[in-house]
């Protein structure tokens, strides 16, 4: 066989695959939230604050808690990793996260997986839908391009939130970055589709175990913007609604449910 022949065979198994898993899932994914939708309580901040361009800022979340990323201005993007309190060598994982729901689009009714299987996050609430799981975040060379000058980027910054915690270089896993609107063409090259920003969008993200994440807000390397610019964001931890029978993250495919019920028994 050819490696054309081959590339295509292993293309048809792959979607014979993907369409067998995709056609269990229970149900639809929800449409995206209203900008001015889902307001927090009063009652349920636990804490606000408010991250300048270039910088980060490190959360602990507790079960059942959850964490609100604004992008202010529409103009920021926010690379997130994570552990779990209970043994950092358990962490987010952005492979598995794509791996197990048969997709590398991240929406409000996903979920993000950690490296045990287990449920990392919930994305309950989202306005914007365009979300990054493949690039990663800044490095110094992205940051030098964007600026045109050495500038804080989010690898130095997960490295000096990593050492904060006692963990190194190897710790830290491949990040997640929100309002990063990135898209593969037909050619399998990455695009930034700008217009796809808007000021005051917002993801709420669930805690579904007790974990730490570090949120750095510094300019995607994708983003043409020279020199860059950034804007500042907001992180609001907060209660969130307890998750009903039919919650969407949990139910949106078999495969999911079954990484909900491994969580859940660590915590029985």
């Amino acid at each position: 066989m050819t490696r054309e022949g081959i590339a295509e065979a292993n293309r048809r198994r792959y979607e014979e695959l993907r369409a067998a898993g995709q056609g269990e899932t229970t149900k639809a994914l929800p449409p995206l939230t209203a900008l001015d939708g889902a307001p927090i309580a009063p009652g349920a901040v636990i804490r606000s604050e408010t991250v300048p361009p270039g910088w980060y800022e490190t959360v602990r979340l507790r079960r059942g808690e959850a964490l609100r990323i604004v992008d202010v201005s529409g103009r920021a993007s926010v690379s997130l990793i994570g552990w779990c309190l209970h043994d950092t060598a358990e962490r987010l994982n952005c492979a598995d996260t794509a791996k197990v729901q048969w997709s590398a689009a991240l929406a409000k009714g996903r979920v993000i997986l950690t490296d045990m299987g287990r449920v990392f996050l919930s994305l309950i609430e989202d306005t914007s839908g365009a979300h990054d799981l493949l690039v990663g975040g800044s490095t110094p060379a992205s940051a030098l391009a964007a600026y045109g000058e050495s500038a804080r980027n989010t690898h130095d910054n997960f490295l000096a939130a990593a050492a904060k915690m006692g963990l190194g270089l190897r710790d830290i896993p491949p990040c997640v970055t929100f309002f990063a609107p990135v898209s593969l063409d037909g050619d399998g090259r990455f695009r930034w589709n700008g217009d796809a920003k808007r000021p005051g969008d917002f993801v709420d993200l669930r805690a579904e175990s007790d974990l730490v994440v570090v949120a750095s807000n510094c300019p995607h390397p994708l983003d043409p913007a020279r020199p860059a610019q950034g804007g500042p964001v907001e992180l609001v931890r907060h209660r969130a609604p307890p998750a009903a029978a039919d919650d969407p993250c949990r139910t949106i495919s078999p495969e999911i449910a079954r990484a909900f019920a491994f969580t859940d028994r660590l915590y029985a």
